[in-house]
Formats: structure tokens, C-alpha cells, sequence
């Protein structure tokens, strides 16, 4: 006799789980079929099970609101299907999608997982020179985007410098030379027969900070998804008949994290906000309205939080909060406690992974640890010399792969064997982040062996940064480094050597800031610019960062 459908017992189709006797997860380890594909595997077959499930509700900033059950998505998603097909899009093709937090989205990427196209998310907030470097890097030959703001323009003039990209897609409004996504949509077939997908092939591509250099390309098979079943289940804790919010855009990592892979294989709700500019009271007040259950975002929105009078909400919805991105106060996590009776629990992981390390599953909270790492992977810390650090000592953040790749850890980055082999070599790979372990395998991050810079969730490189200011006439040499902000955790600063002829001034400050925000995404400009004689350098010439991230200790 065939089992009938349970949602909640639905996800151990894929994993094997261990729990000790004080009840924490102590072994996780994914199955993943030879054919797994989220869309169809999962979308389609709670869709066939529950069809009227809540998949998604949806709420922007103008009072608009909709809701999609397990069914919606299933046929929205084949109808997009069928419209890239038609369009010549095929298994393979990288295909750039721009679409904020709209709920095209949603119906955007299951069909690209569908029919077998590599997705690359990316946010709004780029520029065309943004554009154009990475349309040329992974060879999209679509682009699906956003009517609002400057998106499509910006993708037109990309497109000139852009031989690859042939076919151009706009949600919620019309342009010349775009494919209009509802009109077209509406046309197409709400049933896809099966296109057949391998777990290892490539799925999906998010571009890194590029801390080192230019934004590195993150390529993930079709396993990643099953990774992110910790994450949801264990550290998020979601509700299979709650609502989950994360914080977070489309065009970055963490959206897969928060608002679709984990969520949805659980079950769960996704709740998304589309607005332009963040304004505290307008979230909290959804949170008390739609009952939120579970909720994720960095610090820095629980700042403000606090600032705004989250203590005039009903929060009573809420069964479980984690926060992750940046470091957490403890003043924070003890005004939220005070005001809703929940523990703040943070997480650790990478674009290049799932949730690495974090307080899940009955774990004891320790303030101001990640947590311990989870079990669906080997994780060891590691001194530069390749030996494993005794607890007490730090070292940098490495996954045992040698018995094997976990679901959820990268393929490696796309087209790029040389840096690739930089960070994963002799069965290690190195995240190139620097913690310690306690006595109880509690790990607690120092930072980064390189120089990003976490603002208000964003993981900002300066290497993008400086490119920029080096453009600009007045700029003979720069630095760009993070400064402590009570608010935003860090900002950007920018360390500038003038080119002769030019004076230090606060017009110049502007000019420099408006000149970053016009040419890369606005939300990397430095906040502080300091003008300085010299900059301190090693004696191969390389800038000494840490003399200059010093100076704000």
C-alpha cells in the first residue's frame, strides 16, 4: 500500500538524520536521486499532494498583495518554462535574472531549473559597467529583469558590449526590444513534460563580493537545494503551516538561504515585502498582520527595530528569530529577548555553501558564538601551515571534502580552475575565515583573511571600490577599508592619495561619493573618505590594510 503524502515527514526522502540523547542533531547526510530537480521533485509533487498549500505571499510597499498556493507556482513556473523554450533558451544557457523581490521571481527560477538553465541572480542595484562585466563573465545569453528604476536601460547599453546576450525579458511593464513577460506569459502551456536534469549539473551561479578581485562566479549543482534542508529546518526552525520571512533581495546568496530551497522543501510559507526603501515600522507592522512564525535578517535590521518601538507590535506570532551577516550585538539580542522572549540565534555560511555553522536543534545558546558547525559537514580549523588548531587557538574555516563533496558545497567557480584550486586543494576547502573553538566545539568568528567589509548585511569587496575611484582625476592612490558604525556594523572608507593639482575639501568628498555611486551599485560608496599624504605599504609595495583598519580600533 503507497504511503500517503506527509509534508512534514516529506524532506527525510533525501536525508539521514542522527540526533544525541540530549536531543541535538548529531548526523546529517543528503540522498540525492541521480536526476534531482527542485522544480519538479519538489514544487510539482507537493503541488500533486497539496495543490492548495501556501506556497507564497506576497506584499509591496503600494498596497498591492497576492497569495500562490504549491499549484500556482507549478503552473506559473511551466508556463515561464514554456516561454523561454520557445524563445531557443536551453539546458546550459546562463540566464541573468534582475527582479527584485517581485514574485516573478518565484515562478523565474523554478522554470529555469526546470528546462535545465543555469540562473544568476543579481541585484538591481548594479550599474551598467556592473552589467556588462558580468553578462560577459558566465556568457548569459538572457536577461530577465525588473521594469523599475534603471535596470533595463542599464542592460541595453551592457548589451552593446555584450555579443552573448540575445534575448531580453521585462516583468511588469513594456519596453522596445523586450520580450513582454505577462503578455507572453499568459500564451503559454501551464503543463511541461520532464526535461531531463542530472544532479551534477550546473543549476545556479551567484557572483561573490570579490574581495580579492573582481566578483568571483559561484556555480552550484542541482543538489544545492537539498543543502539548505538544515538551514530551514534546523536554524531557521520553520513551520510547515507557518510563514517565513528573511530579509533579503533576490540578487543575493541569501535569498536561496531564506526565501525558496529549505523553506519549501519544509513546506513552509514564504512571506516577501517587494519595497524600495526600508522603513522599520512598515515591516514590523507586517509581521504583527500576516503572523509571521519565523524570521531571519542581519543585525542591523533588529537595530532598528529596537529604535523604531518594536515593543508597540504584536509579535506574538513569532516562534523562532536567527540573524546572520554581520556581528551581534549583545544589547540587541537582549532588547528583542526582552521584548518578544526569544533568543536571537546566529548562523555562519558562505555563498559558496549552506549553513556551515549555527545554533540549531536544542543546542544551548552561547553569546556571541555561531554556534557549532553542522553536521552535514567536516569542519576543521586550520593554521597557515595546513596543521588543525587546538581549541583556544584561531584558525581558518575549513571543509573536509576528501571522503567526499556534501550537498550544498560549491562545484567550484565557474570557468575559473586557477582560483578555484587557490581555495580547494589537498581535500580542503578554505573559506578563508578566521575563528576559534571552544571546549564544547562553540566557534567564534575573528574575520576575514581577506578585506571585505559587511554593512548593513551587504558583503561589500573593495577591490570593486577602488577600480572605480582610480577613474576618477583627483585619485593617485587608494585604499578602501571598513569603519566601525553603530548602526550598520561597518562603512565603506576610502583612503585617497590626490593626484597633484587637487586640494582636500568636503565638495571633493562628494564628488568622489557621487562619482562610486554612478558607476558601481550605490550601496558601495565610501561614507568616509580620508586624504592622506601616503598610504602605509609593505616593503613589496602592497598596501598594509591592517595599519589602516587599525586605525578605528
Amino acid at each position: 500500500m503507497k504511503k500517503a503524502f506527509d509534508i512534514r515527514t516529506f524532506y527525510r526522502e533525501f536525508c539521514t538524520e542522527q540526533f544525541g540523547e540530549d536531543g541535538a542533531l548529531t548526523n546529517f547526510s543528503v540522498h540525492c536521486p541521480q536526476n534531482f530537480n527542485f522544480g519538479y521533485d519538489i514544487i510539482d509533487r507537493i503541488a500533486a499532494a497539496e495543490p492548495r498549500r501556501r506556497a507564497l505571499v506576497w506584499t509591496d510597499d503600494r498596497g498591492g498583495a497576492s497569495r500562490f498556493t504549491f499549484a500556482d507556482i507549478s503552473k506559473r513556473s511551466n508556463q515561464v518554462a514554456n516561454m523561454l523554450l520557445e524563445l531557443g533558451i536551453k539546458k546550459g544557457d546562463p540566464v541573468l535574472v534582475i527582479l527584485k523581490r517581485h514574485y516573478e521571481y518565484w515562478f523565474t527560477i523554478v522554470a529555469l531549473h526546470k528546462i535545465g538553465a543555469i540562473a544568476v541572480p543579481a541585484t538591481h542595484m548594479l550599474t551598467t559597467p556592473d552589467l556588462v562585466y558580468r553578462i560577459k563573465a558566465c556568457q548569459a545569453v538572457a536577461a530577465i529583469c525588473t521594469a523599475d528604476g534603471d535596470t533595463a536601460a542599464d542592460i541595453d547599453a551592457a548589451q552593446k558590449q555584450c555579443p552573448s546576450l540575445k534575448h531580453k525579458i521585462i516583468a511588469r511593464g513594456a519596453r522596445e526590444g523586450w520580450v513582454p513577460f505577462h503578455a507572453r506569459l499568459h500564451e503559454m502551456p501551464r503543463t511541461l513534460e520532464r526535461i531531463p536534469t542530472a544532479a551534477g549539473d550546473p543549476m545556479l551561479i551567484f557572483f561573490t563580493s570579490g574581495t580579492t578581485g573582481m566578483p568571483k562566479m559561484v556555480l552550484h549543482d542541482f543538489r544545492y537545494p537539498l543543502g539548505h534542508i538544515v538551514t530551514a529546518k534546523y536554524w531557521h526552525k520553520v513551520d510547515p503551516d507557518g510563514l517565513h520571512l528573511t530579509v533579503a533581495d533576490t540578487g543575493w546568496a541569501k535569498a536561496s538561504w531564506g526565501k525558496i530551497y529549505g523553506q519549501w522543501i519544509m513546506g513552509a510559507g514564504i512571506f516577501v515585502y517587494d519595497y524600495n526603501k526600508f522603513k522599520p515600522k512598515d515591516l514590523l507592522a507586517l509581521i504583527e498582520k500576516y503572523r509571521i512564525t519565523t524570521f531571519c535578517a542581519p543585525p542591523t535590521i533588529f537595530r532598528f527595530f529596537i529604535k523604531e518601538g518594536m515593543q508597540d507590535f504584536d509579535l506574538s506570532s513569532l516562534q523562532h528569530a536567527t540573524t546572520a551577516g554581520e556581528a551581534l550585538n549583545p544589547e540587541v539580542f537582549s532588547r528583542f529577548k526582552e521584548y518578544t522572549g526569544l533568543d536571537l540565534t546566529e548562523g555562519f555560511g558562505q555563498s559558496e555553501s549552506t549553513l556551515l555553522i549555527g545554533n540549531i536543534q536544542n543546542m544551548p545558546l552561547r553569546l556571541g558564538s555561531m554556534g557549532r558547525p553542522s553536521p552535514q559537514y567536516s569542519i576543521q580549523l586550520m593554521d597557515e601551515d595546513g596543521n588543525i588548531v587546538d581549541p583556544g587557538e584561531e584558525g581558518e574555516i575549513v571543509i573536509d571534502t576528501r571522503d567526499g563533496v556534501p550537498a550544498g558545497l560549491f562545484c567550484g567557480y565557474y570557468q575559473d580552475d586557477k582560483r578555484t584550486e587557490e581555495i580547494w586543494h589537498d581535500g580542503y576547502y578554505h573559506t578563508r575565515d578566521i575563528a576559534w573553538q571552544d571546549e564544547d566545539g562553540y566557534l567564534w568568528y575573528v574575520g576575514r583573511t581577506d578585506d571585505v567589509i559587511k554593512a548593513s548585511g551587504y558583503r561589500i569587496g573593495p577591490f570593486e571600490i577602488e577600480s572605480v575611484l582610480m577613474e576618477h582625476p583627483a585619485v593617485l592612490e587608494c585604499a578602501v577599508t571598513g569603519a566601525p558604525d553603530p548602526i550598520r556594523g561597518q562603512v565603506v572608507k576610502a583612503t585617497i592619495m590626490l593626484t597633484q593639482g587637487y586640494q582636500p575639501s568636503d565638495e571633493l568628498i562628494v564628488e568622489l561619493q557621487d562619482f562610486v555611486k554612478h558607476q558601481t551599485a550605490p550601496y558601495k560608496y565610501p561614507r568616509i573618505i580620508e586624504f592622506v599624504d601616503a598610504l602605509p605599504k609593505t616593503i613589496s609595495g602592497k598596501i598594509k590594510r591592517d595599519v589602516l583598519r587599525g586605525k578605528h580600533l
